[in-house]
């Protein structure tokens, strides 16, 4: 399974810079799996695509501000991105799994220093994970020093509207390194709206992590692997996801992050679900899904795994004729761009 497959042009301009003004303002593209029929509307009509006795996923993580700006001892500048608290020491320290930009020179015991009294001290490289670890003195204050981590394809600093534009309005599990961008369309109202219509509602929690923004760097995608991510499914959410299975009613997974989520901890079937823990599983065309009835997601990079997630979802065909559209129409592309529901 070539990467080639997955590649499709992209004009620069369509990569969404800004989010809209509104967050329910997006346009959205409805695809059929069956027929491959293509529709379009405006986020605003999502309600109008379900139906009484859905069950709508949403993942509510919530972004760190992990990106941190500093200088090595050697006075060159550095920039570090936090991934997963590890641990506290007994003397006030915390030890994270960290990216390093700038990390030419670093070794354990390298010295690293910000704005802020958190000064740093590189515990090694984990070869396997590609990251570093660090440990900090008395935290790292990321809530004070830290930036919200905007995506690369973001070509500009944060600014003040990111610290809640680049939150979903239900975010309220601290975590993630990266929004479930699926997820950054609702309003209240428009949730609100949802329930309304008879859509139960329900929220797990996957901390997205650095695999979301890395590149596929092999040929064959089979011999990708993907970052371990956190997640978490409480019991409650879990008996709604078996009963509506059991009744048949659609399960919709809003984003790549719910997806993966659900069909991690189902992936041994319903009787013994795996309802927390690190899952680094790759879904990609050949999958077979067992939760998701339906996927709502942004457009997505060029041979990235998420658009091998929405072609193993959709079908390669369909996912690709959808982007060709969507590029043709003129859609808004990436974390700030705009929806596709696939039913």
């Amino acid at each position: 399974m070539d990467i080639k497959d997955f590649e499709f042009d992209l004009p620069e301009g369509l990569i969404a810079q800004y989010p809209l003004p509104e967050r329910d303002s997006s346009r959205l593209m409805a695809l059929s799996r069956s027929t491959g029929e293509l529709s379009h509307a405006s986020f605003r009509d999502l309600p109008e695509f379900l139906r009484k006795g859905d069950l709508l996923i949403l993942n509510d993580t919530k972004v760190m501000p992990a990106r941190l700006l500093g200088k090595k001892s050697s006075g060159g500048k550095v920039e570090v991105l936090l991934i997963e608290r590890l641990e506290s020491t007994g003397d006030g320290r915390e030890e994270w799994a960290c990216l390093i930009r700038n990390s030419k020179g670093l070794k354990d015991g390298s010295l690293l220093f910000f704005n802020t009294e958190a000064e740093a001290e590189v515990r090694g490289f984990d070869e396997k994970a590609g990251l570093w670890r660090v440990s900090f003195k008395n935290g790292p204050h990321y809530k004070e020093a830290g930036r919200i981590p905007l995506p690369p394809y973001i070509r500009r600093e944060p600014e003040e509207l990111d610290k809640t534009r680049y939150q979903t309005v239900f975010a309220g599990v601290e975590g993630a390194v990266a929004a479930p961008t699926a997820g950054l369309h609702f309003t209240d109202k428009l949730l609100s709206d949802i329930r309304d219509k008879g859509v139960e509602t329900r929220f797990i929690t996957l901390h997205t992590g650095p695999g979301t923004f890395m590149p596929v760097r092999v040929t064959d995608v089979r011999d990708h692997r993907m970052h371990g991510e956190r997640y978490a499914i409480d019991n409650s959410t879990c008996e709604a996801i078996k009963k509506a299975k059991a009744e048949g009613r659609r399960v919709i997974a809003v984003g790549t992050t719910s997806t993966r989520a659900l069909e991690a901890a189902f992936k041994d079937g319903f009787d013994a679900p795996v309802l927390s823990g690190t899952t680094d599983i790759f879904i990609y065309p050949g999958f077979r899904f067992r939760v998701i009835d339906g996927l709502l997601t942004n457009f997505h990079l060029p041979g990235s795994t998420l658009i091998m997630l929405v072609a193993a979802f959709a079908g390669m065909e369909n996912t690709l004729a959808a982007y060709r559209e969507a590029v043709k129409a003129g859609y808004r592309f990436f974390s700030y761009g705009d929806a596709m529901l696939i039913l």
